[in-house]
């Protein structure tokens, strides 16, 4: 039985997470869940799994939390604040982590389970793009070992040979016989929208993806295909990925969801419904697989599958977000916090879809940081661009 710890229950990941345990509970035991504030649903989960620690971010919530439990006699421990958020992601009975904290809220955290030697269940980007080189080296030097769960990502991992799925993140890819990776998109809701038209879109439209049932924050990233970008980015992280060594293609059905090309002419897919918790269940259960009581693909149901090239013109925040890459770490976490900032404008309706882009590019034209040797060098940068960011917010917002 694996014991596990989820940091970011209350949230979409966590959630399907959690069913995968309800489904399975001869196979996983929930040790501890983390949240930021949401009482009434950590109240619920805390009821369905019993585990022995809760932490929130916010410690108000905390305390009403302990007067609810204690009411209804659940004797879960209750903590609060960043620094028990890590405590309890080192616990000794830990095995797995599921890293589901949305932004930069989960860098300490997952730092903290990387050097206590967990197997990391990742669904948080902002870890691999703003502290892909940090986070590595402190892979290298510990026991963890770091699983993906982004549907793309589970999608190549799934289909590599195990030797480099036991050594992701650092095997290298033309030594195993593999020529290149292709992490596919849906194009999210605008993919045949004309640039003149994406001026005009609105929250709702954005928030609208037409295969996947998502937060608001990552299907305004999936309009724009900034997604697409991190992802990119996320991939040549875990993938130890040249750039020569990954491609992207778009795939509007979202049924093939990536593929590995082998040198030998073999392309190697990885095809299923579009259900995020198939790509959890195959990392919780990793190397194994259990029975998700997910409903099949069924191919004789599918009209068509097509692919196509991104059309970078359309959806620039794709290229900006591969360029970046190649500029450093500092650029992707100006790029990272910058993106946060304009995505929240847009949905405050305070700028237009289109400039969700200028505000990135802006933002990463006026930053001038020197590369980040550690977690205090990061989360200074991010700060300062955060900033930098709103004021772009603020002077398109006035013209």
């Amino acid at each position: 039985m694996k014991k596990i710890t989820i940091l970011g229950s209350t949230g979409s990941i966590g959630i399907n997470t959690l069913s995968i345990v309800q489904k399975n509970p001869n196979f996983f035991k929930v040790i501890a869940l983390v949240a930021n504030k949401n009482v009434t649903i950590m109240l619920k989960q805390c009821e369905l799994f019993s585990p022995d620690w809760v932490a929130m971010q916010d410690e108000k919530s905390a305390n009403i939390l302990r007067k609810k439990l204690k009411s209804k006699k659940i004797k879960t421990q209750v903590l609060s604040g960043e620094k028990d958020i890590c405590y309890l992601a080192s616990l000794k009975e830990t095995d797995q982590v599921i890293a589901a904290i949305v932004g930069m809220a989960a860098l300490l955290p997952i730092l903290s389970a990387i050097h206590a030697g967990k197997t990391i269940l990742l669904a948080s980007k902002e870890s691999l793009i703003t502290c892909g080189n940090l986070f590595m080296k402190a892979l290298a030097s510990s026991r963890a070992k770091i699983l993906p769960i982004d549907s793309e990502h589970s999608a190549i991992f799934q289909v590599l040979p195990l030797k480099i799925q036991k050594k992701i993140g650092f095997s290298n890819l033309k030594k195993n016989g593999i020529d290149h990776i292709i992490l596919t998109g849906s194009g999210g809701p605008f993919y045949n929208y004309s640039e003149s038209d994406l001026s005009h879109v609105t929250p709702n439209q954005a928030c609208s993806h037409p295969n996947w049932s998502m937060g608001k924050k990552i299907s305004v990233d999936s309009a724009t295909m900034m997604n697409k970008g991190l992802e990119y980015v996320e991939a040549r992280w875990l993938f130890n990925a040249a750039a020569s060594e990954i491609k992207i293609i778009i795939h509007p059905e979202s049924i093939v969801h990536s593929m590995v090309q082998y040198c030998d002419g073999s392309l190697l897919a990885q095809l299923s419904v579009p259900d995020i918790r198939i790509s959890i269940a195959y990392a919780m259960s990793w190397p194994n697989r259990i029975n998700t009581k997910i409903k099949f693909l069924n191919l004789s149901n599918i009209q068509k599958l097509s692919f196509f090239e991104p059309n970078f013109s359309q959806f620039p925040c794709l290229k900006l977000a591969i360029d970046a890459f190649f500029d450093g770490q500092a650029a992707m976490i100006v790029l990272n916090a910058a993106n946060e900032i304009a995505v929240a404008a847009f949905l405050n309706s305070q700028i237009s879809f289109n400039q969700i882009y200028q505000v990135n590019i802006e933002t990463l034209t006026s930053a001038c940081f020197s590369q980040p040797n550690c977690i205090e060098d990061v989360l200074e940068i991010d700060k300062k661009s955060r900033i930098l960011a709103k004021n772009k917010v603020y002077i398109f917002n006035k013209i």
